[in-house]
């Protein structure tokens, strides 16, 4: 196994691994309910805790590795972030455990440096195709921690298994760690001599773009002031005093200007000159993609997390449906993602990235219509089928978003792929929450209606070139070639 097909399996496996760690905990909560005595609200506390780090830590890391690559980049991360994770497997008490999950939230990022490493390795002609492999199989590692992990903690031993399942997880990001930077390289040779940016802040190609950029940061930057809400208003015991949160939401809202002055002080000599053909690219469809990806990704975790209790409520009298029935009809939602993810974006290198996203958007509203429609008077076959058909319309969605992300600007992929994907992660808050408003037909209903005013956004989309420009060291320029 060499070149391109060597960096997508040694990849797709590292972000495997990292979904591995970032979701052990989940299968193993009632066993560490049960051993350290904490409430179901504790636990709620600890899910979101969870996928809190993450949405800074994608926008952070696309920085990392735009500045550093993927080889060193991913090694690094899979070997720091055992540490939280053998934390979280000696916790004694519920504050142990949620600052470790806290920090182990940071994991999450790793799907960044792999979008960055394949969209060097790969033309555009197989780009979507191989973004979809590394997403779609990657994502799976979810799945195999939830069917393997168990097994392990029994094996140990009721008492102190669950801590041997999370800590050996972690022993496995540690040795991959080593792998990957002994296996894998940055650029493929023939572009072995591109140099990476300074790890700075985004530059941009117009003032209205820079605007739109600091614009785009904003939901970011609330959604994690929503979450020091949450946590110091959590019931039964707060883990954020008041005092603490106030002085949180300073910081965090201190560090959004910080942000914004770097960005303005990085693009103000840029922008007071012309700015050469080679080197612009419209923001504009970095926002776009967030979005999609915001709709798309965010409204998948949600879903998954109240899907298995809208089956057992709504088929409990009618159907007899137990709740572990109830888990498995549900997980029909993400088990396409192996197929459809990959799928998705094999058809947008075949019929273009704009089109196959219009469609697989058209699909995934009336998917999601359709679940609205869902009652005890459905046969569990017919909602198992418009379950499934919806996930494969979401899942290639997604495929076709990674599909595009790469091409906006290959210097800058890191970045675009960190705001996209940190994006996806605060979706997921905001549907959640969007979720205690209303019931469960007028949750579909929304998320459809989402869908439809996507296909507004998308319209401005503007497809890639089929070639790409970059300066060399010696101030040559050199043309590659994407089809």
């Amino acid at each position: 196994m060499q070149g391109k097909t060597k960096i997508l399996h040694m990849s797709w496996m590292a972000f495997f691994i990292s979904f591995v760690v970032w979701f052990n905990h989940a299968p193993l909560l009632m066993l560490i309910k049960q051993d350290l005595q904490i409430s179901d609200a504790e636990i709620e506390i600890i899910l979101l805790l969870n996928v809190a780090l993450t949405i800074p830590a994608r926008v952070i890391i696309g920085m990392v590795v735009d500045r550093f690559g993927a080889k060193i980049s991913y090694s690094v991360l899979l070997a720091a972030c055992s540490l939280p994770c053998f934390m979280f497997a000696l916790a004694e008490n519920f504050a142990e455990l949620a600052w470790s999950r806290f920090l182990l939230g940071f994991i999450g990022a790793g799907f960044v440096v792999g979008v960055r490493i394949i969209g060097d390795w790969f033309p555009s002609r197989q780009i979507g195709m191989a973004e979809g492999i590394y997403a779609g199989w990657g994502n799976f590692g979810s799945a195999v921690a939830a069917i393997i992990l168990p097994g392990v903690a029994y094996y140990f031993g009721a008492e102190n298994g669950w801590r041997y399942a999370i800590a050996a997880t972690g022993v496995l990001a540690l040795i991959y760690s080593l792998i990957y930077y002994l296996n894998v390289e940055n650029l493929p040779p023939e572009l072995a001599g591109l140099k990476s940016k300074r790890a700075t802040t985004m530059e941009v190609s117009s003032i209205s773009d820079l605007f739109l950029y600091m614009l785009s940061l904003t939901p970011l930057y609330a959604t994690l002031s929503l979450l020091i809400w949450k946590l110091a208003g959590a019931v039964p015991i707060p883990l954020i005093s008041g005092q603490a949160a106030i002085l949180l939401h300073l910081l965090i809202w201190g560090i959004f200007i910080f942000h914004a002055w770097q960005l303005v002080r990085t693009n103000a000599v840029r922008l007071s000159r012309p700015i050469a053909s080679i080197h612009h690219y419209r923001y504009r469809q970095v926002f776009i993609l967030a979005i999609a990806y915001l709709i798309t990704f965010g409204s998948k975790l949600a879903v998954l997390s109240m899907l298995p209790m809208f089956f057992f409520k709504t088929f409990q009298q009618s159907q007899q449906l137990s709740m572990l029935n109830a888990g498995l009809l549900a997980s029909s939602f993400v088990i396409t993602n192996v197929i459809a993810r990959p799928a998705g974006g094999w058809l947008s290198d075949k019929i273009g990235r704009k089109l196959a996203l219009t469609l697989f958007t058209i699909g995934l509203a009336g998917g999601y219509l359709l679940m609205a429609l869902i009652s005890a008077d459905w046969s569990i076959g017919l909602t198992l089928l418009v379950t499934i058909v919806c996930s494969i319309f979401m899942q290639a969605a997604e495929g076709a978003i990674f599909a595009f992300v790469p091409l906006v600007r290959r210097a800058i992929t890191g970045e675009v792929a960190g705001i996209v994907g940190a994006y996806g992660n605060a979706g997921a808050i905001i549907f959640l929450i969007m979720l205690t408003f209303v019931s469960p037909s007028g949750f579909f209903m929304l998320l459809g209606g989402d869908c439809i005013l996507l296909l507004g956004l998308i319209y401005y989309l503007d497809e890639p070139k089929n070639f790409i420009t970059e300066i060399m060291p010696d101030g040559s320029i050199l043309k590659i070639e994407l089809d």
